[in-house]
């Protein structure tokens, strides 16, 4: 066994101070590039004829800027030409613009006044194998304009960076390249796709945290990620942030706040601007719905509701998303009141799925009275009350149990007694309900499930302002959870590391728990948990008298929080005992693999190497029948280094149930059965009493019926 480290001390005040002393410096001595940041300068256009400007800047070593180009366009033949003669001359080489014309023959330039022009250079040239750069006259022979290249100029190039470093769900890469200031192409990318709530994710500080900005992937999906076998794909970073704003880029699992794997930015980068000069290459193998441009997402009832929205133009663009019953709307809109949540004058929008015709809707309701509308005043639709509906309805669909609308609204009060004005230049005060469709279809305002109850401030004209962490999607046909596992007579027992078993596994396993309270969805998983005897949160049975050996292979490494698993045995069907406030502690009982040292910090002491069952590619569960053929699509991977052995003799005061868990992490093990002497218990191979009704209950339609009854 590995000796256990120290346990945390409190810091002295001059250590806090020295720390706080080295961020500040850190920021101060951080070098950024300026924004707007357009390459390398080469410099300004000479103006010869037709009024041409602009100023030229070294994007990479193919491609120029010229910002602010003008010209007059009355030019019978002219175009961008480059050359390497002395000076501009008919031995030059045309470059194409625009780029994407469809004709055989580029067209001649038009007329400009203040444009940017993006120009790559043609036939593999590179900016050192050119001296200059012209607005030509084919027919004529004259140069209108030219700038030169400067000597020895040293355009900026894409950066390669290392592999991400492998700390979790198979995670591994080829060497990530930075394109550009926004593009990142990540090759040969491994991952499980095991995660629950992972994404990339970048952010600032010495290592990934959970302060950071969810990353698009390789489609612009902020769905979680999915599994990926070896592809090459690029991603871009969202908003305005770029490279030069960030210190990592990782895989991070948001909801359990672990990094599966990260690379670091460094400081001296001197990349490409993203100036649309690198093409995102997508692949057509996932179905993943693309993501919208915008980046602001706020999460609302009780975190039920996501509210996504952008500025476009005179208009913002919204959309809501959030699990409804199929007589269900989500509503949302401005506050009647600044400054508290009023429903009394507001302007909303409501939407649903309208299942007369498959279809989503978004109406403009106003609210003049607390009551379901009768054609003249209450939650009434706008156009029913003599008003306008304002409100476009763009897109929606239904995915996962979520319904997703998207829909715009003008900025402005088109009709004062009924709209309120949206701001793009401060907060204001937002509404927010679910409830039940009358039948007429319309909002039933005596029935609303929930509101909004505590003043809710969103500003509509930030950028990046993305708190969303994603709504679990559940799916209706989805596939049935494994039979519960059952281990009974053994007494040296394995514990391991391997992957949840996705919707057939830990969290569907974990529904029936109805000793600590009925729990809808079961224990949430984080992707792994602990195979008991190589079988995934089997449920144990021991006597009491008896004594049990676990060979513990959770991992000893402390610095890496993913594959740092102590085992121990306590009342808590949660878990995570290393991770609580004392008071929380207090609330568990431990029976086994905890001690505390001379000053009373606790310690785990079932500490060894890590061993997991790992993917041979994705995760299979959706796919495999049963437990044993997901096991065939596994593999067991383990450290070198010694199991830790725990011995635990069950007291005989030991209650019934109690659970094997991890001690730095939450819900990764399950239940242990205590009887006496002679009692009968299942054998392996059959179901518990209380698995056999409760798995019956949650298959998905079960589920969605016990939720209805409710």
């Amino acid at each position: 066994m590995t000796p256990r480290a120290t346990p945390p001390r409190g810091k002295p005040p001059h250590f806090c101070l020295g720390v706080l002393l080295l961020i500040l410096n850190a920021g101060l001595t951080t070098c950024r590039r300026p924004e707007p940041y357009y390459g390398r300068l080469i410099g300004r256009l000479t103006m010869y004829a037709h009024g041409i400007r602009g100023t030229v800047y070294a994007v990479d070593e193919s491609t120029v800027f010229v910002r602010g180009f003008a010209y007059d366009g009355t030019g019978p033949d002219a175009y961008f030409w480059v050359g390497d003669t002395p000076q501009p001359s008919p031995e030059g080489t045309l470059v194409p613009y625009p780029e994407d014309y469809n004709s055989r023959d580029p067209p001649i330039l038009k007329a400009h006044t203040n444009s940017d022009i993006l120009l790559r250079l043609p036939a593999g040239k590179r900016l050192r194998d050119i001296k200059w750069i012209s607005v030509w006259c084919r027919r004529f022979t004259v140069n209108f304009g030219d700038v030169f290249i400067p000597v020895g100029l040293d355009p900026p190039r894409p950066r390669v960076l290392p592999e991400f470093k492998r700390l979790a769900h198979g995670l591994r890469s080829g060497n990530i390249s930075v394109l550009d200031a926004k593009t990142f192409y990540i090759p040969n990318l491994h991952y499980d796709g095991a995660g629950p709530d992972a994404y990339f994710w970048v952010g600032n500080g010495s290592e990934p945290s959970p302060y950071g900005t969810k990353v698009p992937n390789e489609m612009g999906s902020l769905h979680p990620l999915r599994g990926y076998q070896g592809e090459d794909i690029e991603i871009q970073l969202p908003g305005k942030l770029t490279a030069y704003d960030i210190d990592w880029l990782a895989v991070w699992c948001v909801e359990y706040r672990h990094n599966f794997g990260h690379v670091y930015i460094p400081k001296d980068l001197d990349v490409p601007p993203a100036l649309g000069q690198t093409k995102i290459t997508t692949s057509s193998t996932t179905s993943q719905t693309p993501y919208s441009a915008a980046n602001n997402c706020k999460e609302i009832l009780d975190k039920r509701l996501q509210v996504r929205w952008e500025i476009q133009g005179d208009q913002v663009q919204i959309t809501l998303a959030a699990r409804l019953r199929k007589d269900q709307y989500m509503a949302f809109g401005i506050s009647g009141a600044e400054g508290r949540p009023v429903m009394l004058g507001a302007d909303v929008v409501v939407a649903y799925w309208d299942t007369r015709f498959n279809q989503p809707e978004a109406t403009d309701y106003s609210i003049s009275h607390l009551a379901q509308c009768d054609g003249t005043r209450g939650v009434c639709p706008d156009s029913r009350v003599g008003g306008s509906d304002d409100v476009t309805l763009v897109s929606g669909n239904q995915n996962g149990g979520v319904t997703t609308i998207t829909y715009r609204r003008p900025l402005a009060a088109k009709e004062s007694s009924r709209d309120k004005e949206i701001f793009t230049s401060r907060s204001q005060s937002v509404i927010a309900a679910f409830g039940p469709l009358n039948s007429r279809y319309e909002a039933n305002a005596h029935s609303f499930m929930d509101t909004t109850r505590t003043d809710v401030q969103l500003d509509f004209g930030t950028q990046n302002d993305n708190t969303c962490i994603g709504l679990a999607e559940l799916d209706a046909g989805g596939p049935e959870p494994w039979p519960t596992r059952i281990i009974s007579g053994a007494v040296n027992l394995t514990a391991r590391i391997g992957p949840a078993g996705g919707l057939r596994g830990y969290t569907p396993l974990t529904d029936n728990d109805i000793t600590k309270g009925f729990m809808p969805y079961g224990h949430p998983s984080w992707g792994i948990a602990w195979y008991i005897n190589d079988q995934l949160i089997p449920e144990v049975y021991v006597e009491r008298g008896k004594t049990y050996t676990f060979y513990v292979e959770g991992g000893d490494d402390r610095t890496n929080p993913a594959k740092y698993h102590p085992f121990y045995i306590s009342d808590s069907s949660e878990g995570g005992f290393g991770q609580k406030k004392e008071e929380d502690q207090r609330k568990q009982r431990v029976f086994a693999g905890v001690a505390y040292d001379n000053e009373g910090y606790p310690y785990p002491t079932a500490v060894g190497r890590y061993c997991e069952w790992t993917h041979k590619t994705t995760d299979q569960a959706a796919v495999s029948e049963t437990f044993e053929d997901y096991m065939k699509t596994l593999q067991l991977e383990c450290n070198s280094g010694e199991p830790a052995v725990l011995n635990w003799t069950v007291a005989h005061e030991t209650p019934d149930l109690v659970y094997y868990q991890c001690y730095t992490h939450n819900n990764l093990g399950w239940k242990i059965h205590v009887v006496d002497p002679g009692t009968p218990v299942p054998t392996p191979g059959s179901r518990s009493l209380n698995s056999a009704s409760s798995l019956q209950l949650f298959t998905p339609l079960g589920m969605m019926a016990f939720l209805a009854v409710r």
